[in-house]
């Protein structure tokens, strides 16, 4: 129970009689009375009586509702022995409540996208799902029954705790992850942000009962939350909905503890390094930086991009550009108190790591002498206003993103941050580098006496409520169409036709401040043409964005950012194409750009080599990761096709040997020999014009043609040996589980409707499914374990899979519980309400996928290239509903044979077995 306000005393302060219907009225009232905080920008704030706000942000474009708590704790809230508390807390609370016992089933039964996250300042619990009042009442059912109600039970954390223990384990896979952790370590004396979210291992291992459900009795309180609901929904229904469910929880009488450690200003550099296994180098730099509401907070995030974007950054000028690294990245911790700046850059095994680090240092402490230029500082401003904008056509998007701004004190520092980027001036980023990005600042170096300290003071955090009393921010972004997600109505809308060569579909409609997503696909090749070609094609597709006859790499990305554009190109052995999000009045230019990244590349030879670079370096990083080594050796033995074969799996030194071969004359010749719009899909949803974009589709690939002709290369079945192998992976604390089997089966297959929610049960859903049931909720042995069920459109080749992490300790256990439920599934098959509420879950998935724009249009290109139309999902789902367990029971047992299935294991287990022997 929460500790809050007994009756008596809400009846006294109310001036009522001790009787119960005077409590009961009391309770009524409280939940009646909401106040109306402020609106910004379509959002609306209001405050219960309780202490709990929510904001509303409609969205009648979406088909889809969001619903997202976030509570003000994080681990910056922990105390001593209680590192990760928040984190494991998060995972607790999954575990049920007494209205809600199993929450990953009802998940699952209303097809939501769900999820939990932790950081230093906040935790939240989200599901996206269709847009119905039934569903948004049993989710405000939910949370409210969740945040005072959850069992936070012993017998619960006796399997979690290790489930938590085993994610944690997955971060120390990476020695880079381990050097960030450490620098944050090094650079935080004594303020929380300096200890990992995860926590420490002993606490996650030893944490008390008592202290966790005190933990979470002082925390998950509505005075203490921030409700966010956003998408389609009634604004008034809805807030009645929220005072309904959560206004009668009644504010608790404890006082939130009030956080008091201030970092002190650093007095000289710091340094800490990290000696692990591995295939590659690094080097960091952390800067302490006011917190993410402070007003150089917009500057200092500028001048990040400035240093290390690509290809712009200085950074990546001086390290990537010279080969002295292969990668530059840089963050900043956008947190309640003051936080951080990192920089970081990887570096090959054969390469200088003392040297990089010098060049990282020698670039920041050059910002004094060459401030960054008006150019420099716009292109930046421009890429961090892009984002903002697109996020904002994107209601789901901004419910969720809404978390950070709140967990920094208010959800209008998001309007406020992109107002503050828009003025930010060269001279306030000059300002900002001086001030803070300093040696004495820093964490990489060693302590140097000196007779007169240069400290960066950072100043205290700013009074937010204060600061923004009286921010309007600006007009709400133009709404868009209610819009059915129905296959019916999808095709309805749907105009189909073909353009050069182009099979086009167009479904043009009104959405969210003008967002027009698209996706391009050109086919290509064919067996013959293409053997012993395709490294030269995946390098094809990587320098496609790296310039063309008009534009450099830099240019392209400036371009992209003016024009407001989210634009990916990928290209391969068989095919390219290309992703677009955008808005109405941009799509022809971004198209133009597209047209010309594909048709017109360059191949700049020093970008080539910067590429070949990079990749040996990825290649090399996987050479002893777990799930890499396991993944190999499952698809070499399950897809056994001849060296040469555009579909052979290579091993890491193949590729490696491959990949040096590789000439840019070869990348050349590759793009003249095959690229072309012959045979290829576009499809476009949003906001557009049909004939200017059907037309324009036509004058900018009409003509264009591959000089070698095309043939779909088959993917055949092959009925291989199952077998069990076990690879070392020395010095890693996680190990990677890999289980699967060939299945001689199409979609087209009487039995495929039954083999999907089949599999869907078995090892789908979330944390649901019979495998995470027993693997992650019951022994607690993995973070994340589940299963998959394909087969193909085109060629009869199916295939089915279950992966798992896991201590390598565990591997027996691990391996024992997979076949032990799979023989369940296959003996005894479901139960009629397991598959009655997987039907459901499933196809409410498939409706909220619908209501994706960015999902839709992958589903209505790929349907051009199989000549599908969402009648074909309409009737799939027909069928699915139409399946008994009978059926699908006896599927499953007709195309799985578990003696048939192969299994890979890669981790320490030798390490695991020494230390069993020690103990």
């Amino acid at each position: 129970m929460t500790k809050g306000k007994s009756i008596a005393q809400l009846l006294l302060r109310a001036g009522c009689a001790l009787t119960l219907a005077c409590s009961i009225l009391m309770f009524t009232a409280q939940a009646q009375n909401p106040e109306r905080v402020t609106s910004v920008e379509g959002i609306t704030e209001y405050r219960l009586p309780n202490g709990l706000r929510v904001l509303l942000f409609p969205d009648p474009t979406k088909q889809t509702i969001t619903v997202n708590m976030t509570y003000m704790v994080g681990s910056r809230q922990e105390n001593y022995g209680e590192t990760g508390m928040a984190h494991l807390l998060e995972h607790m609370v999954f575990k049920g409540s007494p209205k809600h016992q199993n929450i990953p089933q009802e998940l699952t039964e209303r097809g939501a996208r769900p999820n939990g996250s932790t950081t230093a300042d906040r935790t939240n619990y989200f599901e996206t799902f269709a847009a119905t009042e039934d569903n948004l009442r049993w989710a405000l059912d939910l949370e409210s029954d969740r945040m005072v109600n959850s069992f936070i039970a012993r017998k619960d954390l006796d399997s979690e705790f290790s489930v938590v223990r085993n994610e944690y384990e997955s971060g120390e896979n990476s020695p880079l992850n381990a050097m960030v952790k450490r620098m944050l370590e090094a650079s935080f004396a004594w303020h929380n942000y300096g200890k990992n979210t995860i926590g420490e291992r002993s606490d996650i291992e030893n944490v008390n009962i008592e202290r966790l459900q005190a933990y979470y009795k002082r925390y998950y309180q509505p005075d203490n939350a921030v409700l966010m609901i956003a998408g389609k929904f009634d604004e008034a229904k809805t807030l009645e909905l929220v005072k309904q469910y959560l206004g009668p929880i009644p504010k608790p009488e404890r006082e939130l503890p009030k956080l008091y450690t201030t970092e002190p200003a650093q007095d000289g550099e710091r340094a800490v390094t990290v000696r692990r296994v591995g295939d590659i180098q690094g080097a960091g730099l952390a800067y302490h930086i006011p917190a993410g509401s402070h007003p150089d907070f917009a500057a200092i995030q500028t001048l990040g991009l400035v240093l290390a974007d690509t290809p712009s950054g200085r950074l990546h000028k001086a390290l990537v550009e010279t080969k002295k690294a292969v990668f530059v990245g840089a963050g900043q911790l956008q947190t309640y108190d003051p936080g951080a700046a990192l920089f970081f850059t990887v570096v090959p095994k054969d390469g200088s790591v003392d040297e990089a680090r010098n060049v990282m240092l020698q670039t920041i402490d050059d910002l004094a002498k060459n401030p960054p230029t008006a150019e420099e500082v716009e292109r930046a401003r421009q890429k961090l206003l892009k984002d903002i904008e697109l996020a904002l056509n994107n209601s789901d998007r901004i419910g969720l993103t809404m978390s950070e701004y709140i967990a920094m004190g208010d959800w209008r520092l998001y309007f406020l941050r992109r107002d503050r980027i828009r003025k930010v001036t060269p001279e306030d980023v000059k300002r900002v580098a001086a001030a803070y990005f300093k040696p004495s600042n820093r964490t990489v170096g060693m302590f140097i006496p000196t007779p007169t300290p240069d400290r960066a003071e950072i100043p205290p955090r700013p009074d937010v409520a204060a600061m923004l009393k009286d921010y309007k921010g600006e007009a709400p972004v133009a709404i868009g169409e209610e819009f059915d997600p129905s296959p019916a109505n999808i095709d309805k809308r749907t105009a189909r036709s073909t353009a050069a060569g182009l099979k086009l579909a167009l479904l043009s409609k009104k959405t969210r401040g003008g967002k027009v997503v698209a996706r391009l696909a050109l086919r290509f090749g064919n067996e013959k043409d293409l053997a012993n070609r395709d490294g030269a094609g995946s390098l094809v597709g990587d320098m496609l964005m790296r310039g063309t006859v008009k534009h450099t790499r830099e240019q392209i990305q400036d371009e992209f950012d003016k024009l407001k554009a989210r634009a990916s190109v990928f290209g391969g052995a068989t095919q390219a194409g290309a992703t677009i999000e955008t808005t109405r009045e941009n799509l022809p230019a971004v198209m133009r750009l597209l047209a010309e990244i594909l048709r017109e590349p360059s191949f700049p030879a020093k970008e080539f080599e910067l590429l070949k670079q990079d990749d040996l370096t990825g290649i090399e990083n996987q050479r002893s990761e777990p799930t890499s080594i396991a993944f190999t050796a499952f698809s070499r033995h399950m897809s056994p096709y001849p060296k040469g074969h555009v579909n052979y799996v290579k091993t890491i030194d193949e590729e490696i040997a491959d990949l040096k071969a590789v000439t840019l004359d070869d990348v050349k010749k590759f793009h003249s020999d095959f690229y072309g719009a012959d045979y290829g899909e576009l499809a476009v949803i949003g906001d557009f014009d049909e004939k200017e974009i059907a037309k324009l589709a036509g004058d900018l690939f009409g003509g264009w043609k591959s000089s070698r002709p095309f043939a779909r290369i088959p993917q055949v079945y092959q009925d291989v040996e199952p077998i069990s192998k076990s690879f070392e992976t020395p010095d890693k604390a996680n190990a990677f589980f890999l289980a699967g089997v060939n299945l001689n089966v199409r979609d087209d297959d009487p039995d495929y409707p039954a083999l999907v929610l089949g599999n869907f049960m078995l090892g789908g859903g979330f944390l649901n499914s019979r495998l995470a049931v027993r693997i992650r909720q019951k022994d607690g042995l993995s973070y994340g374990v589940g299963s998959s069920f394909s087969a193909g459109a085109l060629d009869k080749r199916g295939a089915f899979m279950a992966n798992a992490i896991y201590a390598p300790q565990n591997a027996a256990k691990l391996e024992a519980a997979f076949k032990e439920e799979l023989a369940r599934a296959l003996k005894d098959g479901f139960t009629a309400d397991e598959v009655k509420n997987a039907k459901s879950g499933w196809l409410k998935s498939r409706q909220v996928s619908r209501s994706q724009d960015n999902e839709l249009v992958s589903a209505l290109a790929n349907g051009l290239y199989l000549n599908r139309t969402l009648a074909w999902d309409a009737e799939m789902e027909k069928k699915v509903e139409a399946l008994t367990p009978e059926q699908i029971l006896a599927a499953m047992r007709k195309h799985i044979d578990p003696a048939k299935i192969t299994i890979v294991k890669a981790g320490d287990f030798a390490k695991a077995a020494q230390k069993q022997t020690n103990n």
